[in-house]
């Protein structure tokens, strides 16, 4: 008896433990969170630096580019201040546009240099609507100028609409074209005695590929090397144009490849020179003193300039507040059901931002941004309600793509009055699958077995037990169900019969230009035509853009962001012990462990695009 009441005090003292370590760490987090309160306070009244008279925008973009920007965990904004990191930063796509064009036509701005050295790599349907910015402030008759030591390809993009480029002499230009890779897990799986068991429907719907195989699968294989050579193709041909060159000798052989480079001694920078990919090889004094040349110096041995980081904020709207609105709801990421924070798509706080925009008399019009591989079948038609809610109140919907409308991105764009893509806009992946892991095999080689009773063939269904068969027909029904509401969405609004839906759908995915083909989407265009479209729907004379956003208040983005975070915390620290050479590696398990994780459509039923998320630059 003593045992016993000794066992159950070394329980209640571990509870107690555990009760004031999580006690602490809450404490300790918000202290964190007021001495970062405190650090910005004291910093937000620094004095902005004074814009020239004269000078040249520099656009020295840092981090990666995105439809919206996404909530930052205020502990790791704290402990990079603390560690003297520079803090990380989302690049809204549409303020580097808008700040390009108010420069093209701000008399104090003569030129435009292009330093994109902390640039993330960025789709290619991205990068095309800044190029468009450039392209005008070229037309503005300002020059623009790009430097770099290395380009990404990314960088070399933007940088090729540069009327000079040019490159440290120990610099290269790396082009590596697009691909689409993946991990798979088959064999692990087996050797872990983990079952998977899969429901699809979809010749070409591949996300469930990497845990019942260990490759790609012909038929995904076919698909994804289609839509590769058209997004590669895409490139080559805009930065052939803006260069003045062969198309063809930005896609060498190897062989060919290896020469050249023999010619020139193995130097990177002299190759980039003689095929035509940069003007010049100079070092930084050499362009400071161009640079000075053509924009005048700022007398501490540079030249007259201003960042894009200080220029962006001056700019300030100076229209007045219009009871003509077009709302702006942006889909940026994977789709959840529930409320979700900024960067993915949740199905409640979506619906509802639509939801705002259709009570709001002001707001005439609304423009679906898309950019997002899908995710929860559910939460895709919660979304698309609100888009039919709105038409039938009289409000034009206009789908404007982004770099990507897949799966369940197209699920919530299929109904619209309108759908505009661009080219290189991946879409398409219309077909439904669900996944579910059981671990009875490895629980029962260690000793561990799961037994008992139930009044229904569902009781006890879980992780721990077999899958009956008759459940696993069950989950199979349902999907097909899911599929055939899929394409009869496709049918009815794109004006097509069943089999015609049938045939396009199957999981395959496409780009914009094809989608356009076979009568996915209505019009290839950009956000400025998806703007153009709204306004012609409205019959609007005059109009105003209203961006409509609910973030949450900053303790609940914090409270969510630190609960969902844990799980994928727990599974970094633990791989993150592998030896550093396998980080690459360690990165996609994690990716592919949280894309699952946060998987929570109420009926297991998904709609998401694998290789649309996954595309390597």
């Amino acid at each position: 008896m003593k045992a016993i009441f000794k066992g159950i005090g070394r329980i209640f003292r571990a509870i107690w433990k555990l009760i004031s370590f999580t006690r602490q760490l809450i404490l300790n987090l918000f202290f964190l969170i007021i001495i970062g309160a405190i650090f910005v306070a004291f910093n937000y009244g620094e004095d902005t630096p004074e814009q020239p008279d004269k000078a040249a925008l520099v656009l020295d973009l840092s981090g990666p580019i995105v439809e919206q920007r996404r909530y930052i965990n205020p502990i790791d904004s704290i402990a990079s201040n603390v560690l003297g990191q520079p803090p990380a930063q989302d690049n809204v796509l549409f303020d580097i546009t808008e700040t390009i064009r108010k420069a093209s036509t701000d008399n104090k701005i003569e030129g435009l240099v292009l330093n994109l050295k902390g640039m993330s790599e960025t789709s290619l349907t991205k990068l095309r609507y800044i190029a468009k910015a450039i392209t005008e402030f070229k037309a503005a008759g300002k020059p623009v100028y790009a430097y770099g030591d290395n380009f990404g390809q990314s960088q070399y993009y933007l940088a090729s609409y540069a009327d000079k480029v040019f490159m440290s002499p120990d610099g290269g230009v790396m082009l590596t074209g697009y691909g689409s890779y993946s991990l798979y897990y088959k064999s692990l799986l087996e050797k872990l005695n983990v079952n998977t068991h899969v429901f699809r429907v979809g010749t070409y719907k591949s996300f469930v590929e990497p845990y019942t195989r260990d490759d790609m699968s012909a038929p995904a294989r076919e698909a994804n090397t289609v839509w590769l050579n058209q997004l590669w193709g895409a490139f080559t041909t805009d930065v052939a144009n803006n260069r003045h060159i062969d198309a063809a000798t930005l896609t060498p052989n190897i062989d060919d490849f290896v020469q050249e480079l023999k010619a020139v001694d193995g130097d990177f920078a002299k190759l980039s020179l003689k095929m035509g990919l940069v003007d010049e090889l100079i070092s930084r004094p050499q362009l400071r003193n161009k640079m000075i040349e053509e924009f005048g110096s700022d007398g501490e041995h540079s030249f007259n300039q201003i960042s894009y980081y200080e220029y962006q904020p001056t700019i300030i709207n100076t229209d007045l507040p219009s009871d003509n609105q077009i709302a702006v709801v942006v889909a940026n990421g994977a789709i959840i059901d529930g409320t979700q924070r900024q960067g993915t798509v949740g199905g409640d706080s979506t619906a509802a931002l639509l939801r705002d925009a259709r009570l709001d008399d002001d707001i005439k019009a609304v423009i679906l941004r898309v950019d997002s591989p899908g995710g929860s079948a559910f939460a895709s038609e919660v979304i698309r309600n609100e888009v039919d809610a709105l038409k039938q109140a009289g409000k034009p919907v206009v789908v404007s793509m982004s770099s990507v409308a897949a799966s369940g991105g197209y699920w919530i764009s299929s109904s619209a009055d309108r759908i505009i893509a661009q080219p290189t806009t991946i879409t398409g992946s219309i077909g439904i699958f669900a996944i579910l892991t059981t671990f009875e095999k490895g629980l029962e080689k260690m000793g561990v077995y799961s037994d008992g009773v139930g009044t229904t063939p569902f009781s006890g269904v879980g992780v721990t037990r077999e899958l009956p068969a008759g459940v696993g027909q069950v989950f199979q029904l349902g999907v097909e169900h899911g599929y055939k509401r899929f394409i009869g969405l496709v049918s009815q609004y794109r004006n097509m019969s069943l089999e015609q839906a049938d045939k396009i759908a199957q999981g395959r995915v496409w780009t914009g230009q094809d989608a356009m083909e076979l009568g996915l989407v209505d019009q290839l265009g950009d956000f400025d035509d998806a703007i153009a479209a709204a306004v012609e729907l409205a019959k609007l004379e005059s109009y105003e853009l209203n961006w409509m956003e609910e973030p949450l208040s900053t303790a609940e983005q914090f409270l969510q962001q630190f609960s969902s975070d844990v799980s994928t915390k727990v599974a970094t620290m633990v791989l993150g012990q592998l030896p550093s050479t396998l980080q690459p590696v360690t990165q996609q398990v994690v990716t592919d462990y949280t894309t699952l994780s946060n998987f929570n459509d109420p009926k297991g039923q998904y709609a998401f695009c694998l290789n649309c998320s996954n595309i390597e630059k």
